[in-house]
């Protein structure tokens, strides 16, 4: 596993923009493919976005298709999740996972062993 540290997240109005970082200290990050997935009081945690171990394929959610662009920069250990015509439903704890089973992306929360803390992200009207 490798320890994963969120920040980023604030409070926005809707229709504006805001980027969550993921880093994560030590030599191994390149070895993840990394995902974010969030989770809105009351509701499952759901699949967001997520890229490959290079960061030459990504995918992501329905819901944010278009909106969200996930990016990495191994030489960084970071992740990053741009977030631009946020919407109301959007607020919600964002995490970032990583998992070493595939070299793809990777959409189930299951594929993924190691977690970040949360970061909330409160879109308001």
């Amino acid at each position: 596993q490798v320890q994963l540290v969120e920040s980023g997240g604030g409070v926005v109005q809707a229709g504006g923009s805001l980027r969550l970082s993921c880093a994560a200290p030590g030599r191994t990050f390149s070895t993840y493919a990394m995902g974010w997935f969030r989770q809105a009081p009351g509701k499952e945690r759901e699949f967001v976005a997520a890229t490959s171990r290079s960061g030459s394929s990504t995918i992501y959610a329905d819901s944010v298709k278009g909106r969200f662009t996930i990016s990495r920069e191994n030489a960084k250990n970071t992740v990053y999740l741009q977030m631009n015509s946020l919407k109301l439903e959007d607020t919600a704890v964002y995490y970032c996972a990583g998992q070493r089973l595939f070299t793809t992306a990777t959409r189930p929360a299951a594929m993924y062993d190691s977690w970040g803390q949360g970061t909330q992200v409160t879109v308001s009207s």
